[in-house]
């Protein structure tokens, strides 16, 4: 779908300028629905989708439904393959499914036989220049996440971006800054913010219905992928542009393992299970101790790492804890999946299924009006629709996914190099240690840059 004509000005910048012209004036418009290009105009956001393999295809089933979407691009380096490991095995994934995928939906959707209308696409610059695309929904792997953010900003593109948010600390920091200066609505994919368990938890220990925090226990799951401890290359995939999958990180032959969901495990792509789920708990442990845009002052922790084989990501949390600057302390071990809130009358423990506490009357407390509120989204992918339109802050934003992310960061760094590590979560950076300071940031492959 392209603009039908020139002058014409995206929907996004036309929200943007209409809710500040409402704010000043008050005064009601009257606007043509041609201003908003081909597709209709008011009611429909036009959406791309960059990176469809596991969690982009469930990105796309879960937006598809969504009466006020369009989704009219699909990108990803991957044409179709059923390689896909973890909890994708099996499943034919790519640009090629997803463009059918979206197109039988919307030829069922309006009783048609065949529908035309999402184009396939193997580079993302070509999604971004688009002008009659408002956002963009990003689930590649984490090694891309924001080097495209970056450029989808700068593209005027709203975003939704999967969790883990960073690769680094350092390039979460250019996010945020850049996020807030293009004024994006951006969503970070830590859907665990929009449940009513975690936020219910929370709000109970904002407002010291378990008495004074002292202490959060995280679990964290282990590793549900695994490889040989030899390997040797493999021929690259027709179907698979893999320069451009590898991108910023370091040239490195071929590997299936390498690539698709296993790419979690090879700390050149992402952080193992420490930022793929620590990215879900550490969030709720910001949010439940009020420090959405700050962090811990220290960290200390010990790991195993793999000595041979394809993977390097930590594969045990001997021990791991965090101390923040007002004392509370967390602790975090592999095994289970969930947060633990421990205060001075009493402890909160919450997971995806189930909330408990040390007394049963303290799940029925009720949150005064005068009390702490926090922001309420029940639905991760709406909340980030709605504040397209309204220009708001979704749940999740640029700053407090890249804070998150940083705790992650910060245990892998801590367990690396095995000893205490003073953090000021202000200029961030360690006060201690000038090796830690120089995994702050990483070298990215030419020509990539952020």
């Amino acid at each position: 779908m392209t603009d039908k004509m020139s002058f014409s000005i995206s929907r996004r910048d036309f929200l943007k300028k209409t809710t500040l012209a409402a704010s000043v004036l008050a005064i009601p418009s009257i606007v043509p629905a041609s201003v908003f290009g081909a597709n209709a105009p008011s009611q429909k956001i036009n959406l791309g989708f960059i990176g469809v393999g596991g969690m982009g295809m469930q990105n796309i089933k879960g937006f598809l439904p969504k009466e006020k979407v369009q989704i009219v691009a699909v990108c990803d380096v991957e044409k179709e393959s059923n390689q896909y490991g973890g909890y994708y095995t099996g499943r034919d994934l790519g640009r090629a499914p997803a463009k059918r995928n979206v197109e039988k939906f919307y030829a069922n959707k309006k009783n048609i036989i065949h529908y035309k209308g999402c184009d396939a696409y193997e580079d993302y610059r070509d999604v971004l220049a688009r002008k009659d695309i408002d956002a963009v929904v990003i689930s590649t792997p984490d090694h891309w996440h924001v080097p495209i953010s970056v450029a989808a900003a700068k593209a005027g593109k709203d975003i939704y971006c999967e969790k883990p948010l960073t690769l680094t600390i350092g390039q979460g920091r250019v996010l945020a800054d850049v996020a807030k200066k293009y004024r994006t609505v951006f969503q970070t994919g830590s859907h665990q913010r929009s449940s009513g368990l975690f936020r219910n938890a929370c709000e109970l220990v904002r407002n010291n219905r378990i008495g004074q925090l002292k202490k959060m226990h995280i679990q964290i799951p282990g590793n549900n992928c695994f490889c040989q401890p030899a390997w040797k290359p493999m021929e690259v995939p027709k179907t698979f542009n893999y320069d451009m999958w590898l991108g910023p990180a370091p040239d490195a032959p071929y590997h299936k393992q390498r690539c698709h969901y296993d790419f979690r495990f090879i700390l050149d792509y992402s952080g193992g299970q420490m930022t793929n789920w620590g990215a879900h708990h550490f969030d709720i442990a910001q949010w439940g101790s009020g420090h959405d845009d700050s962090g811990p002052v220290e960290v200390q922790g010990s790991g195993e790492f793999p000595t041979s084989g394809l993977f390097t990501t930590c594969t045990k949390v001997n021990k791991l804890t965090y101390r923040y600057a007002n004392g509370v302390e967390i602790n975090v071990r592999m095994g289970g999946s969930d947060v633990m809130f421990e205060g001075t009358d009493g402890w909160i423990r919450v997971s995806r299924a189930s909330i408990s506490a040390s007394d049963p009357e303290i799940l029925t407390s009720k949150i005064g009006p005068d009390e702490i509120h926090l922001y309420q989204s029940n639905d991760h992918r709406e909340n980030f629709l709605e504040c397209i339109e309204t220009r708001k802050d979704p749940i999740c934003n640029a700053e407090t996914g890249h804070r998150s992310a940083t705790v992650c960061h910060l245990g892998n760094i801590a367990m690396l190099l095995g000893r205490k590590l003073k953090w000021d979560p202000a200029r961030e950076r360690f006060t201690n240690d000038d090796e830690a300071n120089r995994m702050i940031n990483r070298a990215m492959r030419s020509p990539w840059h952020v």
